[in-house]
């Protein structure tokens, strides 16, 4: 058995918004970084990328693809993923659904993309908009092979997800309908944890899935799964995200944010400053006391509303997870400046260069391999995030939250 160590959501250079330096080479570079196995290509919708993907990737194992190099057999694969928004009418509201398409090989996503390139301009934007209802997607993408994968992304973000408070749905079966028995899987995103979820009896069939939706290289695998497998391949992968008892392997833990450190977690207005926990905004009657306008409702006021369990409820066989703090961050705030500042930079190269990859640095290094690639304050940063001891003022509104690891009081 093998251990990988998987993101399955990220963009391309050809989204909106992202670092023009997002393509394969990079993607590569800062897989081995950061530690991460298996790689979403993301974006395999848009033409210019999908021709990329043809053209320097090739198979290595079924449904698993690589950059062709002369050397290392250890560097990172991909596996075809994509992100498709879903924007139409149901039930006299608008819905903004994002959704995550595994496909099993390239001649699969040319067909997907035929089909999606006959209903919608699929050229300007990596994440394409789609005006069609998410049940006529899930059936055009099945009608073109039943092995693709559909996930909805960010299950909780207000604005486009499948329970976000502004155009979601109160649960799957709204949503997906007869397709609904097709969902195994959805995405926690980075306002909620897996914990968070577990208070929705609804979900206990569902698998909970972690992926950095980066859109830049340095930001893979701020969220990641971590699965066990005798063979990597795309039907095991599938098969084990499905809860398939046959697949040989496990799937062994997620690697989180810290919720609160998520742009969603609290109810709020970021023009405004203001940030409330549920009950408070509960209080106000959602209406921000700045500019009397309704606040954006936030990832634990919407799991509150939905949840049929109370807080700390864990169900049976249960995939657990592990919490961390980037490692930009741990070491920004044991040198008191900002993650960009040249100083963090350097400091954190030399700990990956020095000490290994940026996992096995947050989760499994000794702490005194670490304090020797850099400084004893950045070793006890990362003994107190192993501990849980940090404190987070909660992210709200489309503001991260802020880490505190050694300012606790």
């Amino acid at each position: 058995m093998m251990k990988y160590i998987c993101d399955f959501h990220i963009h391309s250079k050809y989204s909106i918004a992202t670092a023009r330096n997002m393509d394969l080479e990079s993607l590569v570079t800062w897989g081995k970084i950061k530690g991460v196995d298996l790689i979403g290509t993301g974006d395999f919708t848009h033409p210019v990328w999908f021709s990329e993907l043809q053209s320097k990737l090739e198979e290595d194992g079924e449904g698993i693809y690589r950059i062709p190099t002369k050397s290392e057999d250890d560097h990172p694969r991909f596996l075809l993923t994509t992100e498709i928004s879903c924007i139409y009418k149901q039930d006299g509201r608008v819905r903004k659904i994002h959704l995550i398409i595994f496909a099993p090989s390239l001649e699969v996503v040319e067909k997907i993309n035929k089909k999606l390139g006959a209903v919608a301009n699929i050229t300007y934007d990596g994440r394409p908009i789609i005006g069609i209802a998410v049940q006529d997607l899930v059936e055009m993408v099945f009608s073109i092979s039943k092995e693709c994968f559909i996930v909805p992304a960010h299950a909780w973000t207000p604005w486009f997800s499948v329970f976000g408070s502004k155009s979601g749905f109160d649960s799957l079966e709204e949503c997906f309908g007869p397709y609904t028995k097709y969902i195994k899987a959805i995405e926690t995103g980075l306002s909620s944890d897996p914990a968070m979820n577990w208070r929705l009896s609804a979900l206990d069939n569902i698998t909970l899935i972690s992926n950095s939706d980066a859109h830049s290289p340095s930001k893979i695998g701020r969220e990641a799964n971590v699965l066990e497998l005798s063979e990597l391949s795309y039907a095991n992968v599938i098969s084990l995200l499905s809860k398939d008892k046959n697949v040989k392997g496990s799937f062994l833990y997620t690697l989180e944010f810290f919720p609160e450190e998520g742009k969603y977690h609290y109810d709020g207005h970021r023009n405004c400053k203001i940030s409330w926990h549920p009950k408070e905004a509960k209080k106000n009657n959602l209406i921000c006391p700045v500019c009397k306008k309704e606040v954006t409702v936030g990832v634990v006021h919407r799991v509150e509303d939905l949840a049929d369990r109370a807080e700390g409820f864990k169900p049976e066989g249960s995939v657990p997870f592990k919490s961390l703090v980037p490692l930009v961050e741990v070491v920004a705030e044991a040198e008191e400046k900002r993650p960009a500042a040249k100083v963090v930079q350097k400091l954190y190269d030399k700990l990956v260069t020095e000490a290994g990859n940026e996992f096995y640095i947050l989760l499994d290094a000794p702490l005194d391999k670490i304090a020797k690639a850099s400084n004893d304050k950045v070793a006890d940063g990362i003994k107190r995030m192993r501990e849980g001891k940090v404190k987070i003022e909660p992210g709200y509104d489309g503001e991260f939250g802020k880490i505190s690891i050694f300012k606790r009081d």
